[in-house]
């Protein structure tokens, strides 16, 4: 058993509005370049479910490269849009201007797991042209264009999936991209009227946790080593997570 289901047994949402979701699905948290992780929870999904990837794919941890190729190579997983994602896109798109930010978010780790060297958060934009033109060349336009059509949210059952929350006054089909990309400033202080539950990423939380309308999933994998997925079914949520020292 691992740290997390030590930590977390079989924790369930407010009796009051309780998730149901029929298929069941599993919803892996922001896995930030932890490759080894991340196949450990796949692993880890019950038979059946589908599986979900709430996004932030790249940037901070060492493995990016090969997280986006494994998930590439997985038709069968739906992954969502995350920030880091949009933000690396626009440093392909645009590397000489704002989107140099990129490098200082955890850039320069995914530019070093694609094999891009001579990176610095603070790049002068003939450098930035040229880290981005490598970039380019190491990722491959079909990992590019499988990255630019990655959806940014899901809906299953009572439970809308994002990367980083909604606006708690608007239905799913009314939200902003940016919105479930980025946050919104009401979604942690309001919370929903029209039972709908909210999963998402994002934000790390020391435990995972299902409450006020809320789940939120994401428990810091690069920086703590702990990468978790809830387990949404019919009979409400419960978490499952891994870390390295199970390994």
């Amino acid at each position: 058993m691992s740290l997390l289901n030590r930590l977390w047994p079989q924790r369930q949402p407010d009796p009051a509005a309780p998730v149901c979701v029929d298929p069941p699905c599993f919803v892996i948290g922001d896995v930030h370049g932890c490759d080894t992780l991340l196949a450990r929870l796949i692993d880890r999904a019950p038979q059946g479910a589908d599986i979900i990837c709430v996004g932030d794919y790249v940037d901070r941890g060492e493995h990016s490269a090969a997280v986006l190729h494994m998930l590439h190579a997985r038709p069968d997983i739906t992954c969502l849009m995350g920030n880091h994602e949009a933000m690396m896109l626009k440093f392909l798109d645009a590397p000489d201007g704002p989107a140099r930010r990129w490098l200082r978010h955890g850039g320069l780790q995914t530019l070093a797991s694609f094999g891009v060297s001579g990176g610095t958060e603070t790049a002068d934009p003939a450098l930035a042209q040229r880290l981005s033109d490598d970039l380019r060349a190491a990722m491959g336009p079909a990992l590019i264009d499988w990255i630019r059509q990655r959806p940014c949210k899901l809906l299953r059952g009572n439970v809308l999936i994002t990367h980083a929350g909604a606006d708690p006054a608007l239905a799913p089909d009314a939200q902003d991209d940016k919105v479930l990309i980025w946050g919104h400033p009401d979604f942690a202080k309001r919370r929903r009227t029209d039972g709908l539950w909210v999963l998402h990423g994002h934000t790390i939380v020391n435990v995972p946790e299902a409450r006020n309308g809320k789940i939120a999933i994401d428990t810091g994998a690069y920086a703590t080593g702990r990468l978790t997925a809830a387990h949404l079914n019919s009979d409400g949520c419960t978490f499952v997570g891994v870390n390295h020292s199970d390994a």
